[in-house]
């Protein structure tokens, strides 16, 4: 009864992500608030289990950002990652995306500690990406503003290990 029940539930899922439009007639795509402000034309993933799903079905990596609101290191991030177009379109082009302002259940997106911001990938094996890191040996995945190259380079890197491994 219950396979039965989560069956239906993963075929309602997929349904709606197929069916579902975020574009307008002119070809623009509707502003979606999940973007918290870090990228308003992508499409956000709302959970991290439906982003695993998306990443899986669509064979693309994950990068899950943690943030705060009010966290000043996290606003600086968000700012200089919007306005940046090579990252927006990569991340338009080849991956699903994520971000989080509490943490998950998966103590895998916390592998040395919980601290904001954060970035990590996940392939669509649903295998974090611990060897994809920033420069700072006390937070592996935190990324500043001045390390917009480093995370680009990244992406780079995630998407490469991911036409390699897979």
């Amino acid at each position: 009864m219950i396979k039965a029940a989560l069956s239906v539930l993963l075929v309602l899922v997929a349904m709606s992500s197929t069916f579902g439009k975020n574009t307008l007639k002119s070809g623009k795509r509707i502003p979606q608030t999940l973007s918290r402000g870090w990228g308003d034309q992508l499409i956000w993933a709302q959970t991290y289990e439906e982003a695993l799903y998306w990443s899986r079905s669509r064979n693309k990596p994950l990068m899950v950002i943690f943030h705060l609101e009010d966290c000043p290191h996290s606003l600086a991030l968000k700012k200089i990652f919007s306005e940046d177009n090579e990252i927006q379109k990569k991340i338009d082009d080849d991956f699903i995306v994520l971000n989080l302002m509490y943490e998950t259940t998966d103590k895998h997106l916390s592998p040395d500690g919980q601290y904001v911001p954060r970035i990590l990938f996940v392939d669509p094996t649903m295998t974090v990406r611990a060897d994809i890191n920033g420069r700072y040996m006390n937070r592996l995945y935190a990324y500043e503003p001045a390390d917009v190259k480093l995370l680009k380079l990244n992406m780079d890197k995630a998407k490469k290990l991911l036409k390699s491994e897979l």
